[in-house]
């Protein structure tokens, strides 16, 4: 098949609204700093985490799809390939964080919480500042270094189409994928968990993996609609490659509420205080009505809506659900960090909604640029022809 594909140009009302919303960021963290830094800096956290997380999905995604050798998903390859080049937006803000508010995790002014902890003296080891900081930069270093490599030899295949370069991707996936399983584990403790540091969950990572890759596909589904409504991928994308996109997002989505009920259930009939106190506090006042929220907006919505069939294949149901896990996950994140810091009652102002503005201006920007610089689907893969004639 010949494949016509125009050139990616984002309207000028798409760029200046992106640039406005990263002009908003930057007023509302300017003010923050000044006169709530502590509600900054947890906003900050939030979206350096959320748009780290976006990268990283995009790179499992790649990585799943060469080590599986699925065909189907070659045309949405190079989308996730982009998602994955944001990285750097996403360890710039997390590193910001770490480095100007240490304080925003309380284990840097001491300990003593933990007295009683049969784990204390492990976690005084672990959580020293200088040990988190360069586990922080081993993890960043790793997943930068694989999410590079892949992706310059997909761009060197468009060149000569050489089934070499394919073979390098499939063995460098291989490698990543363990790499990345131990490493964001390590890294969803750190940043995240640690926040409280006398609480801990053995499924916290598994949660939180779970989280990223349905939120990744997600925004992956959204971005490849508008690129086909902009044209580069219009006559691309068929009903087959929508419905396996939508089957993806129905089984994270209840992949994702398998874990948020295992661990809140392990932890209610155990009933260790240490354990418990992280829900006691979530089920309390405004933070239980988030909380329903968050599994509506995570499981509920996505789930009733994609279990028919045709509504899997329907750019509107399709869309209108991955919208849903988007905003759903900005709540789930919130969740997990917001009640160390605000207390017993939630608050949504200024701070969050325009430290998250700010993110979705820099991401969308950094994204169309990266698109922009390659063709939009991998055109020197030997599998394209196959999954641009994809039929279940």
């Amino acid at each position: 098949m010949i494949l016509d594909l125009d050139r990616l140009e984002p309207s000028r009302g798409e760029r200046s609204g992106l640039v406005t919303l990263a002009v908003l960021g930057a007023a509302a963290a300017a003010a923050g700093a000044a006169m709530n830094p502590d509600r900054l800096w947890a906003s900050w956290l939030l979206v350096g985490y959320y748009s780290l997380g976006l990268a990283l999905s995009g790179l499992c995604l790649v990585a799943i799809h060469y080590t599986t050798g699925a065909s189907w998903s070659v045309v949405v390859r190079r989308t996730a390939e982009a998602m994955a080049s944001t990285l750097p937006l996403g360890v710039l803000l997390l590193a910001v964080a770490f480095l100007m508010r240490p304080r925003l995790y309380s284990w840097t002014e001491g300990l003593g919480a933990l007295a009683g902890d049969p784990a204390a003296v492990f976690k005084r080891a672990w959580l020293s500042r200088s040990f988190f900081l360069v586990r922080a930069a081993t993890y960043v270093v790793l997943w930068g270094g694989f999410a590079a490599a892949i992706t310059r030899r997909s761009r060197r295949q468009d060149a000569d189409s050489a089934l070499r370069w394919t073979k390098a991707n499939v063995r460098l996936s291989a490698a990543f994928l363990p790499v990345f399983g131990v490493t964001f584990t390590l890294a969803s403790i750190d940043w995240i968990m640690s926040l409280e540091p006398s609480w801990y969950s053995t499924i916290f990572a598994f949660y939180n993996f779970a989280g990223l890759l349905q939120s990744g596909l997600a925004v992956l589904i959204l971005v490849t609609f508008w690129m086909e409504g902009r044209g580069p991928l219009r006559g691309v994308l068929n009903a087959e490659h929508r419905h396996d996109l939508g089957k993806l997002l129905f089984a994270l989505s209840s992949f994702w509420m398998y874990l948020w009920f295992s661990q809140y259930l392990l932890i209610w009939y155990a009933n260790v205080p240490e354990e418990t106190a992280y829900f006691v506090r979530r089920a309390q006042g405004g933070w239980l009505a988030l909380q329903l929220a968050n599994v509506l907006l995570n499981w509920v919505v996505p789930f009733v809506a994609l279990l028919p069939r045709e509504a899997k294949r329907r750019h509107t149901v399709l869309a209108a659900a991955a919208a849903t896990v988007v905003t759903g996950r900005w709540l789930d994140l919130y969740l997990m960090i917001f009640p160390s810091v605000v207390g017993d009652t939630p608050h949504v102002a200024f701070w969050e909604i325009g430290t998250t503005a700010g993110g979705v201006g820099c991401f969308g920007l950094i994204l169309i640029w990266v698109l922009r610089a390659a063709p939009v689907v991998p055109i020197g893969d030997p599998q394209l022809d196959e999954s641009l004639r994809y039929e279940q």
